[in-house]
């Protein structure tokens, strides 16, 4: 049987299967001894956050698939029903999991006076009366039982939301059920007075004093519900009025169909049955629950105070090139191009770029993207003071980013406001890619500074995001990026680009091509091999390429946090490439890609990217992206010999996918390889200025 076949489903890991696993590996850091304590009880409330939202957006399109009578997946050809059949199973066993863990750690620590109290009987007299009077202040007056019965319908119980359902008996043994929504408007867990860190759910509370909200009433039942719905948002390009439409349907996506329905597991059959109906469940699933619905909370109770359970606190470094001219961003990028990697070297570089631009008087225009900002953004305030100075600021801003759709709209008004000129991109494309470009006036005219990123400008999670930004004034470079956002504006498609790729028209042609360069070099024994580094990689026409590289004899190196598809490793197929993931204390975000071009890597003539898309159908397709050459020697090195190369050697954070789509984690030696502690001790290469000339800081294998 010749190996060399048409590469059918069996060739392809689930995309959905590899995101649990990718969730799976999350949560396994909450059960590494390695990983300090409140941390272990983050990585289970990441866990859960991960695991609503594949449920609002991923399974409820399969769903809705099955709904329209559609049969089999469009992407892996498989049978739906199926499909999610084992994603029920698997995310049950994962929340399963979940709850067994937190159990785990809440035993130790209790050792640390830090408890979250599940059995109200174990208070002392003393917490039950400062509950009592805690209720009666801060949660009853927003409480709302809601009786139901013909006079009352079953309420509308909204998205991420949680409610206890009761069955009550009065008098004449007259039968009642209600439904309690439980507030969003204050905090889950709330913290009992006393030096201890004691910690009680909003539910917790309200069900020690239920006869108080239905006096005469024995409850015979009861039992807490957790609410997902449909929380895609269905795009209509032909809407006369984007902003409006897009308004319209986030009120509409508190109201989608439910997808998943989480129950405690000791809620009675009877119970659940009226539940059910009440929420009208046609296409959703129920998973019953043995303990604390909606683990996404927990992270509430990491308390600043106990820093010692934490991560260690670092110093974000500034790049000392920046320091040897004053401070000015544009001059030392003006020298030459810098690239900054996120978190250990401070976002406030991207922030101050762009403030200088927005006072310096030669400076006469500023175009910007934004896909997610914070909420009280500098990015933001930086630009309206560029245009309250009299700038030409033009800011494209994506309200398609998904779940910050309000907070985009809220800033787009702000800026335009402000004067700046707003664009929401192109109708059927998200823009995705991270573009700042500042025009200035200078001798011999004007001269461009650009900023290109693989992360969003949003200071709050460049504190936890890995990512990489770029500065540089490459004439060709600020020429390109100006017609990509012509592109955006006015739907002028560039002719010809000098050194920028772009989606969705020449990002993957640019790829594939680069990838049949190093096939060729194979073939006539010339060093060939390709590392990469994406978050996901699901696009097929890359995935075969790889695939084909593989049988040319291109050794193939990947580093893959989340989805992967592509599977490695078999014979005659994939068995000349490698797929690691990268899980620990930061989440890795940038995106990068290495070509050894005739030489081994690293080498000068390595041709390395960074960019801001993935490898997956949408950002290939259906998306404004960039891939931006790295072509200043020292960038380069420090990208290839200082942050690919310590990927390549990470034995602390790394997870191997086998043949068989299944993770093992890395055996590492008696000195393990932390690539993230590396980065947090070592200064980058082209953020030394002079110091470089004393220090060189790459990794030799």
């Amino acid at each position: 049987m010749s190996h060399k076949k048409s590469y059918k489903k069996d060739m392809y890991i689930n995309r959905e299967l590899s995101w649990l696993a990718f969730n799976e590996r999350v949560l396994a850091q909450s059960q590494r001894n390695t990983t300090p304590l409140l941390e272990r009880l983050r990585f289970i409330a990441i866990s859960g956050k991960n695991l609503d939202e594949f449920y609002m957006v991923r399974v409820a399109g399969l769903c809705n698939q099955m709904a329209a009578g559609i049969r089999q997946s469009s992407d892996n050809y498989e049978d739906l029903s199926s499909l999610l059949e084992e994603i029920h199973e698997r995310s049950s066993r994962l929340m399963h999991t979940q709850q067994t863990q937190l159990r785990q750690l809440e035993e130790e620590l209790a050792k640390e006076r830090i408890e979250i109290i599940r059995d109200p009987d174990s208070l002392s007299r003393n917490d039950k009366k400062w509950l009592k009077s805690y209720f009666h202040n801060n949660i009853f007056p927003i409480l709302t039982p809601l009786a139901i019965d013909p006079a009352h319908p079953f309420p509308f119980i909204p998205n991420l939301a949680l409610a206890i359902a009761v069955e009550l008996i009065g008098k004449k043994s007259k039968t009642l059920k209600a439904l309690i929504p439980v507030p969003t408007q204050i905090r889950r867990f709330h913290r009992l007075p006393g030096k201890t860190y004691r910690y009680m759910t909003t539910e917790a509370i309200i069900l020690m004093f239920m006869e108080e909200l239905f006096p005469n009433f024995t409850i015979e039942s009861q039992g807490c519900i957790r609410v997902l719905r449909d929380s895609e948002i269905e795009m209509h390009d032909e809407s006369e009025d984007f902003v409006r439409y897009f308004e319209n349907s986030l009120k509409k996506r508190k109201r989608g169909a439910v997808i998943l329905l989480m129950v405690e597991k000791t809620m009675p059959r009877q119970l659940l049955d009226f539940v059910k109906g009440g929420l009208e469940l046609e296409i959703g699933e129920v998973i019953a629950i043995e303990g604390i619905l909606g683990l996404a909370d927990i992270d509430q109770v990491l308390n600043s105070s106990h820093q010692d359970l934490k991560y260690p606190v670092y110093t974000e470094r500034h790049p000392e090139r920046i320091k040897e001219f004053g401070g000015s961003c544009l001059r030392a990028i003006r020298q030459k191009d810098i690239i900054v990697h996120h978190p250990f070297e401070s976002f406030d570089v991207v922030v101050q770029f762009l403030h200088e631009a927005a006072r310096d008087p030669n400076v006469v225009s500023i175009k910007q993207t934004l896909y997610r900002t914070s909420n009280e953004s500098p990015i933001v305030e930086a630009l309206i003071e560029a245009a309250e100075n009299g700038k030409s600021v033009t800011a494209v801003v994506e309200i398609k980013a998904r779940f910050d759709e309000l907070a985009n709209l809220k800033w787009a008004q702000d800026m335009e406001r402000a004067g700046i000129v707003i664009l929401y991109g192109l109708l059927g494309l998200k823009t995705h890619a991270k573009i700042s470009v500042v025009t200035r006036k200078e001798e011999g005219g004007l001269k461009t500074y650009c900023h290109f990123g693989t992360g969003n400008y949003h200071p709050v999670t460049a504190k936890t995001y890995v990512d990489l930004s770029l500065f540089t004034a490459d004439p060709q470079m600020g020429q390109d990026a100006l017609k990509i956002f012509n592109y955006i504006t006015g739907y002028a498609t560039p002719e010809k680009m000098a050194k920028l790729s772009y989606s969705p028209h020449t990002l993957k042609p640019t790829l594939l091509k680069d990838i049949r360069k190093e096939m060729e070099n194979a073939k006539v024994g010339l060093p060939a091999a390709i590392w990469l580094k994406v978050n996901s990689i699901v696009d097929k026409s890359i995935i075969n390429a790889l695939y084909k590289a593989s049988q040319a004899g291109v050794q193939i190196d990947m580093i893959v946090r989340g989805i992967c598809c592509l599977r490695p490793g078999v014979p005659g197929i994939s068995d000349n490439i490698g797929v690691k993931s990268i899980v620990g204390r930061f989440l890795e975000h940038g995106r990068i890609f290495c070509f050894a071009n005739g030489q081994p890597i690293p080498s000068n003539e390595t041709k390395v990217y960074i960019s801001s898309a993935d490898l997956m159908p949408r950002n290939l397709d259906w998306r404004v992206e960039t891939l931006i050459p790295i072509e200043n020697e020292t960038v380069k090195a420090q990208v290839v010999e200082q942050i690919m190369l310590a990927y390549m050697r990470d034995t602390f954070n790394s997870w191997h996918l086998l043949e068989d789509g299944i993770y093992q984690h890395a055996r590492p030696d008696k000195k393990p390889f932390n690539a993230h502690r590396y980065f947090l001790e070592n200064p980058s290469l082209s953020g030394q200025g002079q110091l470089r000339k004393k220090q060189r800081t790459t990794i030799k294998e």
